[in-house]
C-alpha cells in the first residue's frame, strides 16, 4: 500500500527522470555546430544567444531578437554582441517613430 508521502516521491522521482531525459534540448537550435573552446569549456554561440535576448530584454521594440539570434548561428558565435557597445548591435538596432 502506497502512503501519501510514496507516492509524492515517486511523482518528483518520475519528474525528475523526465527532466534528465529532455535535457537541454532546445528545438530551434538544435542542430547548431557548436564553436567551442575545449581549454576554456566555452560554448561561444549560447553566449551570443543570450547576449541576444538579454539586449532584448533591455531596449524591446528597438532590438531585432530573432535577426540577432539567426546572425549567432549562422556565424557560430564569432561576432557577440555586447548590449553595452553600440558597434555590436548597431546591424540589429531599430528607429522606431
Amino acid at each position: 500500500m502506497y502512503t501519501h508521502k510514496n507516492l509524492m516521491m515517486l511523482s518528483m522521482a518520475l519528474m525528475i527522470i523526465c527532466l534528465l531525459q529532455i535535457g537541454d534540448t532546445y528545438p530551434s537550435i538544435g542542430h547548431y555546430n557548436k564553436r567551442f573552446d575545449p581549454m576554456g569549456g566555452i560554448d561561444f554561440i549560447q553566449i551570443c544567444l543570450n547576449n541576444c535576448a538579454q539586449c532584448k530584454k533591455m531596449f524591446g521594440d528597438y532590438f531585432q531578437g530573432q535577426t540577432c539570434a539567426e546572425s549567432c548561428l549562422k556565424f557560430k558565435g564569432k561576432a557577440i554582441p555586447d548590449c553595452e557597445d553600440i558597434g555590436s548591435i548597431a546591424p540589429f538596432l531599430n528607429a522606431l517613430e
